[in-house]
């Protein structure tokens, strides 16, 4: 299927959704309803084990609201936060390669993916600055943000607009790592290797407790950790690993 707003790759069990709104890859509703396509179809794809999702050009990854669709903004903004939301609940690892600055609603849906790899370059900046325009972080920024460099950081960003460079997002603990321009997909894809390599069942399993722990609390995530164990232990994959360690091999799991 084409779609207007992005361009979709994939390779091998890896599948890349590029952002393509030139020149700030921006989103207006349009884009929001291509998305949420995209994102069904990745969730229900057996083939499809890992997505990673980055932007258009060398300039943005997102820089979040297309205010020029300002007049859409009612039905733009909650399904922003419905997305993000659900990239952030999503049964396989999401990966954002984050090629340049990634602002507002950019930003926020790269904390909402389960890694941040950001290009080294002292240039780019990531930031939630809507305060600048008098209003608040509407996709989840308040919530993801603290929770990954903690709340007197995230007040210090979000009250003052505040952005910080590559190696700053790194040292906070915003981007799991960072890459040189030339490299990012490169190492972006390696690491979406490395998951697919994994077994899925039990990926998507791990990613469901620890979010049903943070968005329902410990009971509830405890409590999905025991019925994931129990499902993962009648898994052919549990049965290869087992054989696999015995054998002195490498597993090959199938998600079955």
């Amino acid at each position: 299927m084409e779609y207007k707003n992005f361009i979709l790759e994939r390779h091998g069990n890896i599948r890349i959704v590029t952002i393509n709104r030139p020149p700030a890859n921006a989103w207006n509703l349009d884009a929001m309803e291509e998305f949420e396509k995209i994102i069904v179809e990745s969730e229900n794809e057996k083939q499809t084990r890992v997505v990673i999702i980055t932007g258009a050009g060398e300039k943005s990854f997102s820089a979040g609201f297309d205010i020029t669709d300002a007049e859409n903004a009612p039905k733009t903004s909650p399904k922003g936060r419905d997305l993000w939301k659900r990239i952030d609940r999503f049964p396989k690892p999401v990966i954002a390669a984050i090629n340049g600055f990634a602002l507002g609603g950019g930003l926020e849906l790269a904390l909402a993916c389960h890694f941040r790899i950001m290009v080294d370059d002292p240039k780019v900046r990531l930031g939630l600055t809507e305060l600048n325009l008098g209003i608040i972080p509407g996709w989840g920024g308040t919530q993801r943000l603290p929770r990954l460099i903690g709340r007197a950081r995230a007040l210090d960003m979000i009250l003052f607009s505040r952005t910080v460079n590559a190696k700053e997002s790194l040292e906070i603990g915003l981007v799991n790592r960072l890459s040189p321009r030339e490299r990012l997909m490169e190492e972006a894809l390696d690491l979406a290797g490395k998951l697919v390599e994994r077994p899925p069942l039990a990926v998507g399993w791990v990613l469901k407790a620890m979010a049903a722990g943070i968005y329902d609390g410990i009971d509830e995530g405890l409590r999905v950790e025991a019925e994931g164990s129990a499902f993962v232990r009648r898994t052919k994959d549990r049965i290869e690993g087992f054989n696999a360690f015995l054998e002195k091999r490498e597993p090959r799991f199938r998600g079955e």
